[in-house]
């Protein structure tokens, strides 16, 4: 049976829990190279998971567009779950490591070092999600509407100008990164899946990036592009929405775990 905590829930509060972060910080700032690279390849698996069941949804042309949006969303909850539940390494969740190397655990570039591991990890994950998709025959799915979808959704990240892109990754890893936050104050599966759902709904509806999903999205969106024989996806135009949503990932994790060690993590010292 759960032990309860001190506030007498199964909940940690937000100084716990940014204590809690800490420890896991330092976790996996100690995870060899090897260990930490497989980890990442599930979570980029898990997140192209989730992303394939979003555009399985949303290619119901029976859907109104807003029933759409909220359905593909809760369909891309299972990526973030399962990250959470199963355990795995993703690289906009790993944002919060921030918050163990400003408490001094574990030096800043030991932690750009993981994140560059775990980056290339999500990568290859999700790169080998896409393949096995392609080998099920995933694009031609319902009358070919998937494949038509994946790349309608290709192109226009690949069209965003840089701005646009770098606001969007911010925003996006606010969300994600509180959903982790609250998935990891919460100790068992329905208090994680609770956590998830609203900010990965919300990320989707309002079309924020992320940047994980994108090493998904563009490359399936190239092969649908091959499927359909239409008009090209620009590389560059792939590259810079990888490259800006990247940044603006980095940046929105970083400013939920400065504005919670800042608040809760100097007290030790003070």
């Amino acid at each position: 049976m759960m032990a309860e905590n001190e506030t007498g829930t199964v909940m940690l509060p937000p100084a716990k829990t940014q204590e809690a972060f800490v420890h896991i910080g330092f976790a996996k700032a100690k995870l060899t190279r090897g260990r930490a690279f497989v980890l990442a390849i599930l979570a980029g698996a898990f997140v192209a998971l989730g992303a394939s069941f979003m555009l399985m949804v949303r290619a119901d042309s029976t859907l109104s567009p807003s029933v759409s949006l909220i359905l593909g969303g809760l369909a891309f909850c299972l990526g973030l779950f399962l990250v959470l539940v199963a355990g795995a390494e993703l690289f906009t969740g790993n944002c919060l490591m921030l918050i163990g190397a400003l408490d001094g655990r574990y030096p800043m570039m030991k932690m750009v070092r993981k994140w560059a591991v775990v980056y290339a990890g999500n990568a290859v994950g999700a790169l080998l999600a896409v393949a096995l998709l392609l080998a099920s025959g995933f694009l031609s799915l319902q009358e070919g509407s998937v494949g038509e979808l994946a790349y309608a959704v290709a192109l226009s990240k690949a069209s965003l100008d840089p701005a646009t892109a770098f606001a969007r990754g911010v925003l996006c890893n606010v969300l994600v990164c509180l959903g982790v936050w609250m998935g990891s104050a919460g100790k068992t599966v329905c208090d994680k899946l609770a956590a998830t759902i609203l900010p990965v709904v919300s990320f989707v509806v309002l079309g924020f990036e992320h940047s994980v999903a994108n090493m998904f999205f563009l490359p399936l969106g190239v092969a649908a592009q091959s499927m359909l024989g239409i008009g090209a996806i620009p590389l560059a135009g792939m590259v810079s929405n990888l490259m800006f949503v990247t940044l603006g990932n980095i940046v929105g994790g970083a400013a939920v775990a400065a504005a919670y060690w800042f608040v809760y993590g100097r007290d030790v010292r003070e």
